[in-house]
This record gives C-alpha cells, structure tokens and sequence, in this order.
C-alpha cells in the first residue's frame, strides 16, 4: 500500500502572484481521492509539486509506494504542442512509447537508451556503438522490460484488442483520445506503483470507457489521487474529495471525506460554520477594543485602572495577533453571454452523408433552435462530423457565414454525400484538445485586441472586463499555451461568444471545466438564439440536450429522445 503526504505547502508563480498557501492533506492507503477546484485554482501544478516536477517554496510532499504518473494530455502529439518546447520533443509517437512513458521510471530510461542505442547503432555499425546496444539490452532486461512487455501484451489486448506486438509501432494518431487514454490507465493500473497520480483520466473516455474507469478504480487496491470535473464520476469512484479554493493569499485545500453525492451539503455547512466563526471572533474583538477604550479613559483619574488597561490591552493585542478564523472562500463568478441570433428555419441538412470509413450514409436535419448531443464511441466519426460543419460543409458558401477564419484554418473532412449549411448559419468550433496553432505564444489580451475575420478587435480595457466575467483577468498577459485546459476551454468559449456564431459546435466543452463553469454553461445554452451540436460524454452535461444522435459500432446514425449510455442498447436503437 502506498499514500501521499502534503504538509504546508504553499507556492508562488513567477511574477510573485501566490498560488498555493499552506495545503495539508493525506491521500490515505487504498483509497480514491479526488482533487477539484476552479480552473486555475493551481490542481495540476500540486500534481507537479507531488511527481516532483517542482519544489514548493514552502512544505514538503512524501510519497511512499512508488508513483506512477499519467498527464492531462497524455500522448498529445508533437504537432498539437510548441515544436520549442521539451514537451515536444519527449511527445511519444508510437503505441509503444506511450507505454514507455508511464512505465516505472528504471524500465523507461532502459527502453529510451534501447532505441537511441538502436538507432546508434544503424547509423553507424561499429565496435563503440555495438558495446553501447549490448550494454542497453542488459540493462533492459535487469530492469524487467521483457516482464513488462507482457503487461503491455494485456494493456493492448484490453484497450485496442491487438496483441503488443502489432501494435506496438502503430503511430498514436490512428488512436482516438480515448483509446489512447485508456491504454494509459490499463499500464498503470496494472502496473506495480502503488500510487497514481492521474491528472483528468476520463476525458476523451467514451461512456463505455468512463463506466471502466469508474469499476477500475473501485476495484484497484492502489492509491489513487485524480483530477475530474466529471460529476458521474466523482458520485460512483470518489472515496473523498479535496478541494482547492482558490483566495487571493492562494488556493486553501477543504478535506470532504465522503463522496460527491453529499459534498454540496457539507460544503454549505461548512460555509454556514466558517460565517458563524467570524461573527463571533468580530463580536469578541469589538468587546474587547471597547473595554481596552473603557479602561483607558478610567486610568487617566484612577491610577489603580492602569493595571487593569495593561491586561486588557495585551489581550487584545494577542487576540489580534492570532488573527480571524478562516473566512468563507471568495464565490467564483463566471458569466457566459452566447448571443447567437435568427437563422433559416433548417440549420443543418444531410443527404446521404458518409463521412468515409467511419458510417454508413445517414440523413439529417437540425433545426434553428435544437439542441442536438451528438453520442457514441470513440473512433466512430463524431468529431469529424462537427469539423465537417466548422468548415462549413461540403460546398461552404461565404455570401452566407458559412466560412469563418477558424474553419478556413481546418483539414477537409473526406466524404460522400452531401452536408449543407442554412441560411445566416455562422459555425462556431470549440477543440476538444484546444488545437488553436494560432493562439501559441500570444497572451489573452493579445488574442482580444487584434480580432479575426469574424470578431473585431477589443479595446484593452473591453476586453479585460470580457475576461472578468470568464475568471480569466487574472490570466490576461499570460501566454495562451501557458493556459490551464479550464482556462483554455473558457476563452474558446468566451472567442465564441464574441464571433458571433449561430451553430455552435462543441467537441467535449465540459471535459476540462470546472464544476462552476460547467454549470454557466448548460445556462448559456439554454439562452442562447441559436442552434447547438455537441459531442459528449458527460452524463450530466447531457441533460442540457432534447435530441440525440447515436453514432453505433456498427457504422449506422440514428435519432433517439433520451441519452442511451449501453451499448448494447445503442445497438439497438432504430
């Protein structure tokens, strides 16, 4: 068994802003425990204090049973992160390297030095080089690489249904983000670390996959400490749940310790309690600054008082010095304003649509004002569908708004077929992995203030109100990749906000928000004039939707009136 030990850690960024205070908590033996907080509110930068990634300016964090690591954009390709940036040059591109890299740490530099001395090796086939390849294997097998494979073996026959060794060099972009984010999960949870930490493991997970995580972790004797928004989630896994609250002296850690089904009651408890403590630490410290005035005035006729005025005056002092209770943490504030505005009655028609090698042609029609969930497994073409209608369709027509400067910007998705945007139909796209190349290197109030072809440019100090309401001021001079994935999922929303599109198309917005910003946004879609696509797996999220587009294993698009999460069910759906 194993655990984690954080002891009064606090720790600031760069420009001195603090972003930690002096968190105490333990991730006790064999139990699950989930971390939220606001976006930004500094949960994946703790992830990286425990991993020991960075040094907290204050504290100390003990892990005991070894650890093992899975991040928020786990195999994220080279091509998605800045080509400058050391993430893009340790960025697995294989099957195989992304085992390695969240292998037990002697068994993935053994495997690392195995490639580089092969590689070596065909460069240059001589004695220095072949010495280099001999010594690699060994230590490769004396870390246990070959015991390991066969855990691979299992991890891609469960994850992929291929054997390791077909698919072991098989490139990570033929892979959905599910399916790459569950081979993750089967190596660590198979794996002999006794502590995980895994920074949002569900995301990309289709329902089938959240429905493993979920038993997964129910079952694994390990230690686990997870980030999620996912509230199904945190209701059917979570064994407690800490929360990061985020204050202007930095984010302060809350220990529930029961599930997410009663956390908001214990939460507004706790608040209620923290309110009555400082109602009462103001009554005693008003009592007693009126009894050190009353003894002052009364020492300046009475010299025996003057004693009395000493004693009540170093008991204030100390009672000031102690200072107040915990105050109620600052409510976070986020306020979504989709406008949208009328289009034509049809927003969306499709003929006969095969988008090629993913579905069977399918006929649809959206109209202006539904709300349409777009639901299935992964690698069954649901993201590419709404990248065909960010484009504009098949035959975009800018006299309309079909063609934004965003959609110009995306690959041509192969179909048959035909899919037509309506009349004043402007596509709105929201990335599931945040691909904007064009935001890399450039702060908020930059991406604000020059504007694009479908939204003008702002005003400094328009758009530092825009960003207000998003929780995003505080963000505004950082770089847009430096960005939280929250911060990052509230700015493509706020962009859509401000382009005004007509057709929002949104790839899994909630995977990344935090339970506050998630709810902001099922009430801006609820008053938002317009139309709304969105692929999800977020059960709670699809409460928001009245239709619902099933895409089934089996290649075949059909309609239903309620969310069907079996897929068993799915396939029988007509």
């Amino acid at each position: 068994m194993g655990f984690i030990d954080v002891n009064g850690v606090s720790f600031s960024l760069p420009d001195g802003r603090p972003l930690l205070a002096d968190l105490a908590f333990r991730v006790v033996d064999g139990r699950t425990t989930a971390l939220i907080g606001a976006n930004g509110a500094g949960k994946s930068t703790l992830l990286r204090i425990i991993r020991g990634d960075l040094r907290p300016d204050e504290g100390s964090v003990q892990v005991d049973g070894g650890l093992g690591v899975m991040d928020q954009f786990v195999g994220r390709q080279p091509s998605e992160v800045d080509a400058s940036t050391d993430a893009a040059a340790s960025a697995p591109t294989t099957v195989a390297g992304l085992l390695v890299s969240v292998a037990p740490t002697r068994i993935r530099s053994a495997a690392r030095e195995l490639e580089a001395s092969e590689n070596a090796l065909i460069e240059a086939d001589d004695t220095t080089n072949q010495m280099r390849y001999a010594t690699a294997l060994a230590e490769y097998a004396e870390a246990g690489g070959y015991e390991q494979e066969v855990v691979w073996d299992h991890c891609t026959s469960a994850a992929l249904g291929i054997p390791f060794e077909q698919a072991r060099w098989r490139d990570l972009s033929t892979l959905s983000g599910g399916e790459q984010k569950r081979l993750a999960l089967e190596a660590l949870l198979r794996g002999p670390e006794q502590v995980l930490l895994l920074d949002e493991p569900d995301n990309s997970l289709d329902v089938p996959g959240k429905r493993w995580l979920e038993g997964a972790l129910r079952a694994t004797p390990k230690t686990v400490l997870l980030v999620s928004h996912d509230r199904e989630l945190l209701a059917r896994a979570a064994d407690r749940i800490v929360t990061l609250e985020a204050g202007a002296a930095g984010s302060t850690a809350w220990v529930h310790g029961g599930n997410f089904s009663g956390y908001h009651a214990a939460r507004e408890e706790r608040f209620e309690r923290l309110d009555e403590l400082r109602r009462r630490w103001d009554e005693q410290h008003l009592a007693l600054k009126t009894l050190v005035n009353t003894l002052k005035v009364k020492a300046t006729y009475n010299d025996g008082m003057a004693s009395r005025y000493q004693a009540a005056l170093t008991r204030l002092r100390r009672f000031e010095d102690a200072g107040p209770p915990e105050e109620r943490p600052p409510a976070q504030a986020v306020s979504m304003r989709l406008r949208g505005s009328r289009t034509g009655k049809r927003s969306v028609v499709c003929e006969q649509l095969e988008l090629s090698g993913l579905m069977k042609p399918f006929d649809l029609e959206v109209w202006y004002g539904d709300r349409v969930a777009v639901l299935g497994s992964n690698g069954s073409g649901k993201s590419h569908f709404l990248r065909l209608l960010a484009g504009g369709g098949t035959v975009p027509d800018r006299t309309l708004g079909h063609v934004t400067s965003v959609g110009e910007t995306l690959a041509r998705v192969p179909h048959e077929g035909r899919a037509v945007l309506g009349a004043r139909v402007v596509p709105g796209w929201f990335a599931q992995n945040h691909q904007h190349p064009e935001f890399r290197g450039r702060t908020l109030l930059d991406i604000l203030h020059r504007g694009d072809a479908n939204r003008d440019g702002m005003a400094r100090e328009a758009a530092s109100s825009a960003l207000d309401r998003y929780g995003l001021a505080g963000a505004a001079l950082q770089r847009f990749d430096e960005l939280s994935g929250g911060q990052q999922a509230r700015l493509q929303i706020l962009l859509l906000e401000l382009s005004g599109a007509t057709l929002l198309l949104l790839d899994e917005p909630t995977d990344n928000l935090d339970l506050v910003s998630a709810e902001a946004l099922e009430d801006a879609l609820s008053r938002f004039d317009g139309t709304v696509l969105a692929v999800t797996h977020d059960r709670w999220f699809t409460r928001s939707f009245d239709r619902f587009v099933v895409f089934r294993s089996d290649g075949q698009v059909v309609e239903t009136d309620a969310p069907v999460w079996d897929e068993a069910r799915v396939d029988r759906v007509r």
